[in-house]
C-alpha cells in the first residue's frame, strides 16, 4: 500500500534499493587492486608474508587495519530516493 503520492510498490523499490546501495558500497571497499605492499603504507612496518598471501593486494599491518577498522565513520543519513524534499521539485 503507497500513501500520499507514491504509487503501490513505491516503498519496497526504495527499501531494495537502499539495500542495493548498501551491498555495492560494501562491495567496492573490499576490492583491493595491485600488489600487495612488503612495509605498511601507515607505519613502516614489515607486512607478514603470510598475510601478503592471505590478502592480495594488502597495504597494511594488521595493527594499522585494526586501527582503521574501529574509526567511526560517519556517513549521511538521507536517503535521497524516498525523501519528500526530492518528490516536491
Amino acid at each position: 500500500m503507497a500513501g500520499g503520492w507514491a504509487r503501490d510498490g513505491a516503498v519496497s523499490e526504495q527499501i531494495e534499493a537502499s539495500i542495493a546501495d548498501e551491498l555495492a558500497r560494501l562491495n567496492a571497499q573490499k576490492r583491493v587492486v595491485g600488489e600487495s605492499l612488503t612495509h605498511c603504507a601507515e607505519c613502516d612496518e614489515p607486512i607478514p608474508e603470510a598475510r601478503r598471501q592471505a590478502i592480495p593486494g594488502v597495504k597494511l599491518c594488521i595493527d594499522c587495519q585494526q586501527e582503521r577498522d574501529q574509526a567511526f565513520r560517519p556517513r549521511g543519513g538521507i536517503n535521497r530516493r524516498g525523501s519528500k524534499d526530492s518528490q516536491l521539485k
